[in-house]
């Protein structure tokens, strides 16, 4: 699933690492499913939000699925609390390689929760700073040359991005049918 993905996170390393010489390069047009006014590559400064989360990692054939669950685990534990969303659910994707990712599944609150929301989940905070903001359409399993497109514009700009990467989900992806998610890529930079 996502070869796209699994190649450009070695890419990505390879570009912080100053190996961007040595990446292909290709024009740096959004993928074929953008829409012409969604940005790619726009600068953003991403503010600090609270968030509730769950840390996990899983393999890349089940990405989806795994995130899914997470989210619902997440969207459970603010349920008990009686914390309602502030912002679009996200995974915030902290280390990759070929076969999988650590992640974290995320839900912006508008403040911490007056008592730990228990188990796995966790308070914290989202990566801040300046980033770039790509944006993918379709299904999850069709991110591939969005991923191509984003690692092409990182080359071709020369770019050093930061370990990690954020989708943050506008259309929820438990609810929405798969192929017609709408997902917020950032791509921090250092």
């Amino acid at each position: 699933m996502n070869a796209a993905r699994i190649l450009w996170l070695p890419l990505a390393a390879a570009l912080v690492l100053g190996g961007a010489a040595n990446a292909p390069v290709a024009a740096q047009t959004p993928p074929p499913a953008a829409v012409p006014d969604d940005p790619f590559g726009e600068e953003v400064n991403l503010g600090e939000r609270t968030i509730i989360y769950l840390a996990g990692s899983g393999l890349w054939d089940s990405a989806f699925e795994t995130i899914q669950g997470a989210l619902k685990t997440v969207y459970g534990a603010m349920q008990r609390l009686g914390i309602k969303g502030a912002g679009a659910p996200m995974t915030i994707y902290t280390a990759t390689d070929d076969t999988g990712f650590q992640f974290q599944a995320a839900v912006p609150v508008a403040q911490a929760p007056s008592r730990p929301p228990g188990g796995d989940v966790k308070v914290g905070k989202t990566p801040t700073g300046k980033s770039l903001k790509f944006v993918h359409r379709g299904s999850y399993d069709s991110m591939d040359t969005t991923y191509d497109a984003i690692t092409n514009y990182l080359d071709e700009k020369q770019l050093d991005a930061r370990d990690l990467f954020i989708e943050q989900y506008v259309k929820d992806p438990l609810t929405t049918p798969e192929d017609d998610l709408v997902i917020e890529i950032y791509v921090p930079l250092k």
